[in-house]
């Protein structure tokens, strides 16, 4: 399968100044991909993009990833409704490490070079910049950008002067890689399209030289039509400080039959034939959810490793099957007391539900199991006891706590 045919199957296709998507199939072009740290880890919608990222370099062609120290000062107003908050320093320092390690592991065994665009802004001066930069675009250009009109217009919150000039502190990084490492290609979010262009543009200006930019469609679920990687509880992070290994692979477990299919095309590397063999069987058998099964573990695993992700479908397979704890497996046993939140044998559950997080008091707690929505090892409570070594609390259909 081709390069185009591959981006075509699995989704990654949404606007390029490419005259034609075959074009990437004839030159093997060096390309760049960045990420703002505006944390200090990527959410799942990056992941999908860092996915695609892959299948460029299994082709032949060599890339350059960005971690934005610059543009992070910034930060990227596109999508925004109003200002953004500006981070310290030291925080962009922290953010950008996060953001390294977690190129590091995700194209780990890949080819590709590591940079960070504050090693070049920080010598460049104000006079400089708009002399050599903000000559060459105009303000109606800038202006006519969606995200503009949308902050200036009526009943819009307004944009500073920074962030106005996000889009050619972006564009100015494409110019910069063009001389320095030779890239012809960048590729992006379809959010980033605007932004993008500026560089095309700039690079045509100044180098007389042809550039193009490839975007990819924004990952949308079908069951809420709202952007992927939000939950309720906010997005859906890499990093298992933010969101636990637990969490993470129950999210992509309880994908829904509709986007399912979708998400294994675009969140693995599985083959063509091995998602239509799934495809199949979700089909025959949508119960078992083999679909949904192989996308949590393929997923969990590429964010954070095989060793983790068996560990963590051993632990879902123990939590949901129809048994005790103390039917449990020895290995089931260290797998759930690997991935879950712990509490101490001997604390009251009142105690445990409180100083966990699962109630916000003392008296939610009591509440809380006086309504019936505790159990211990499978067996509704109606009273507060205490604790005993090996015992699963569960709260609700999907929050579990193991005693050690």
């Amino acid at each position: 399968m081709t390069l185009s045919e591959e981006l075509t199957w699995r989704g990654f296709y949404n606007q390029t100044t490419l005259d034609n998507i075959t074009d990437l199939d004839t030159t093997k072009r060096n390309f760049y991909w960045g990420v703002d740290p505006s944390a200090d880890s990527m959410h799942i919608g990056q992941l999908a993009l860092a996915m695609m990222v892959k299948h460029f370099i299994n082709h032949g062609y060599k890339a350059v990833l960005l971690v934005g120290g610059a543009t992070g000062v910034i930060g990227d107003p596109d999508g925004k409704s109003q200002e953004r908050d500006l981070k310290a320093l030291d925080e962009i320092t922290k953010n950008k490490a996060g953001i390294a390690a977690q190129y590091n592991k995700l194209f780990d065994g890949q080819e590709f070079e590591l940079v960070d665009n504050y090693d070049w802004f920080k010598n460049v001066g104000f006079l400089d910049f708009l002399r050599d930069v903000g000559k060459n675009f105009s303000m109606t250009q800038l202006l006519d950008r969606d995200f503009v009109q949308k902050r200036i217009g009526e009943g819009g919150s307004g944009i500073s002067y920074a962030e106005f000039s996000y889009s050619l502190i972006q564009g100015y990084d494409f110019l910069h890689l063009f001389r320095e490492k030779g890239v012809t290609l960048q590729i992006a979010g379809a959010d980033q399209w605007g932004n993008s262009i500026s560089g095309v543009h700039l690079i045509k200006r100044l180098e007389s030289a042809e550039t193009d930019v490839y975007t990819a469609p924004l990952v949308i679920n079908k069951s809420t039509g709202t952007k992927f990687g939000k939950s309720e509880a906010g997005a859906i992070w890499l990093d298992e400080a933010k969101t636990s290994v637990f969490d993470f692979y129950q999210f992509f477990l309880n994908t829904s039959d509709d986007n399912v299919i979708d998400y294994l095309k675009l969140f693995t590397m599985l083959t063509q034939e091995e998602v239509e063999e799934l495809e199949q069987k979700q089909q025959e058998d949508s119960a078992g959810r083999q679909a949904q099964k192989t996308l949590a573990y393929e997923v969990t695993a590429t964010a954070h490793g095989k060793d983790r992700a068996g560990s963590v479908r051993l632990a879902t397979e123990a939590l949901f099957a129809d048994t005790s704890s103390v039917d449990l497996s020895e290995e089931q046993k260290d797998s759930l007391v690997k991935e879950l939140p712990s509490v101490a044998a001997g604390d009251s559950v009142i105690k445990a539900l409180a100083e966990s997080e699962f109630a916000s008091s003392l008296g939610e707690a009591r509440r809380m199991i006086e309504a019936g929505s505790i159990s211990i090892d499978g067996n509704k409570i109606l009273e507060d006891c205490p604790l005993e070594s090996g015992q699963l609390v569960k709260k609700g259909k999907n929050n579990f706590l193991i005693v050690k």
